[in-house]
């Protein structure tokens, strides 16, 4: 078994490690410190979060460093507040035993005047966030121009959240001849033009296969009917009673309103996203770490930079718009050698990026069904009769044991185990004992078409400057619509495809749900209009009137416009930039977060 004393760590570094309690080096660990510490290299080291890349950068950069120096030597960046806060105290612990090493944490919502303070101080590492550290840069309030090592941390997700910009604006600020060390869990293009813009020749380590997932996540989906996703969410919160999960939903106002349907059926559950104040995030996460909240229900944005090691489930509500991002996902569960499984909850027409999610995962999806209530009603009475087996005595209840006694005396004791199971066990039997199966949808046929008839009257007819031109079918579009709007799949009907627009229904009661979603939107950099059409296909008249001249094959610059848009898993995965109800776009360079 290999050990921190053979990766050529000093004795300062040996030392915080036994204190800390660590036995044996990860593989990443393994592969990458004695890369570090043997030459002065970039290296690009691929391995999903939670597998200890902060002790893999950080016991090489404490090593290497200058402690008798107050210039700034190491500069870390790292995605979010959370995670800089967390890497910074970890480094601070690695350090304990070095003396004079002072390390400044850097992140957006606290004071930059106090930040500036302590970097004047004398910091020989720097944690930052992308944006507060440019915020600094452009003020003077740091000096990075003797800069020798820097590490770019979850690089993947720093690019994703749109800080491509303030990244090499930063690394232009930065000596040529510093060493770049880049972690990522996985490797989009777009990692891969900053390690050729600024890296020379860089080592590689990869743990696992590229945008692999974890070895110790077990990977499952359910297919059910779009107006079933929350209940089948209830069903495997109740299949799984000691679960500790992160539920994922796309939108701000999905997160919120799940975690307050979760709070009503009497589970301890939390929002996270993008409207809360740091205050409000803190105190969430705070009670989750703490076991307070069981179910925590997120955006992806919001999201980034949990890192707790012991969630038993990851549970995909909705499928993220990219599907790179379910590794970020799934990689939240698994950790630290704990086992862990990331459940998926599809529509039988969503359940086509299963496949494509395979291929990025590497790993197979079980299909699995959601479980029946008497199902779940046998695994809460066992978890109920484990639960009172194993439960200590009170010793302070010696003094009311008499009364009870007495009034518990006329009963056997089959009669009180039954009347006691019963107290506890009554509200899942109630609400199971007449369920519905859920799973009615698997193996059905759902080409996607509506089945059932629709009123005209009673439905709004859209249009949309989308279509085959774009390389968009119907069912392509149905899945666009859906996905986006978060709509069953009787709620989007009369697909009508022409050749740059297309038209579309939903119930009247969706009107400015479709209007106020699709008011701010873009698809690949493309901006995406939706009006209300008063003809067209099934509306009346021909091909799109008025609206056909102003969004249609006429405009311009249409003919360069032609790029296909992104699709993956069969065209039902889209690589949209609309901007996420988190203030950032889910892929691009464009505007992003200041953190």
């Amino acid at each position: 078994m290999t050990t921190f004393q053979s990766l050529g760590l000093n004795d300062a570094l040996l030392q915080a490690i036994e204190d800390m309690g660590f036995e044996s080096p990860s593989e990443v660990q393994e592969k990458t410190i004695p890369l570090l510490l043997e030459q002065d290299t970039d290296i690009v080291s691929l391995a999903q979060t939670g597998t200890g890349k902060t002790a893999a950068f950080g016991f090489p950069m404490l090593q290497k460093i200058d402690a008798k120096s107050r210039t700034t030597q190491g500069l870390i960046l790292s995605p979010t507040r959370e995670l800089c806060l967390q890497i910074t105290q970890e480094i601070k612990n690695y350090s304990k035993h070095i003396k004079g090493i002072n390390v400044v944490a850097i992140y957006g919502g606290a004071s930059i005047t106090d930040q500036a303070r302590n970097v004047k101080k004398g910091a020989q590492i720097i944690v930052a966030t992308p944006g507060r550290m440019q915020d600094m840069i452009r003020r003077r309030l740091v000096d990075i121009s003797r800069l020798e090592y820097c590490v770019l941390d979850e690089a993947d997700e720093m690019l994703n959240m749109g800080f491509f910009e303030d990244i090499t604006s930063i690394l232009s600020n930065t000596p040529d001849d510093k060493s770049t060390w880049l972690f990522s869990a996985t490797m989009p293009k777009e990692v891969s033009v900053i390690a050729k813009k600024f890296m020379y020749n860089p080592l590689e380590v990869t743990v696992g296969s590229k945008n692999a997932g974890t070895k110790n996540v077990s990977h499952e989906y359910y297919a059910v009917s779009g107006r079933d996703r929350y209940p089948a969410l209830k069903r495997l919160a109740d299949a799984h009673p000691d679960i500790f999960s992160v539920i994922f939903c796309r939108t701000k106002r999905d997160t919120q309103r799940v975690a307050e349907k979760l709070i009503e059926d009497g589970y301890n559950a939390g929002a996270l996203h993008g409207d809360l104040s740091q205050n409000q995030r803190d105190i969430v996460m705070k009670s989750f770490r703490n076991k307070q909240i069981q179910m925590l229900v997120a955006t992806d944005v919001a999201a980034r930079g949990i890192d707790v090691d012991n969630i038993t489930h990851v549970i995909n509500y909705q499928l993220p718009d990219e599907i790179e991002t379910y590794t970020h996902r799934s990689g939240r569960t698994g950790r630290a050698g704990n086992k862990g499984v990331s459940m998926i909850i599809v529509t039988q027409s969503e359940s086509r990026k299963i496949r494509a999610i395979e291929k990025i995962i590497q790993a197979k999806i079980e299909a699995k069904k959601i479980p029946t209530g008497i199902e779940i009603c046998e695994t809460q009475l066992y978890h109920l009769a484990k639960k009172i087996h194993n439960t200590e005595i009170n010793d302070g209840i010696a003094d009311y044991l008499p009364k009870v006694e007495e009034v518990l005396a006329d009963l056997s004791k089959e009669e009180l185990i039954q009347r006691l199971v019963s107290v506890e066990f009554a509200r899942f039997h109630n609400y199971y004992k007449s369920s519905k199966d859920l799973n009615t949808l698997a193996g059905a046929k759902d080409d996607g078409r509506e089945k059932v008839k629709h009123n005209k009257k009673d439905s709004t007819r859209f249009f949309i400057n989308l279509g085959s031109r774009d390389e968009f079918n119907w069912m392509d579009l149905k899945d666009l619509l859906k996905s986006t709007l978060s709509l069953d799949q009787d709620d989007v009907f009369h697909v009508d495809v022409m050749d740059s627009f297309a038209f579309f229904n939903t119930p009247n009661e969706h009107r400015e749900k479709v209007l106020e979603t699709f008011a701010d939107f873009e698809l690949n950099g493309r901006s995406i209009n939706v009006e209300v059409s008063e003809k067209g296909p099934r509306g009346g008249g021909g091909g799109g009137g008025e609206k056909g001249k102003r969004f249609g094959g006429g405009g311009g610059d249409r003919r360069n416009d032609r790029k296909k848009f992104s699709k993956s898993g069969g065209g039902s995965d889209y690589k949209s930039k609309r901007r996420s109800s988190d203030g950032s776009k889910p892929s691009g360079f464009g505007r992003r977060p200041r953190r």
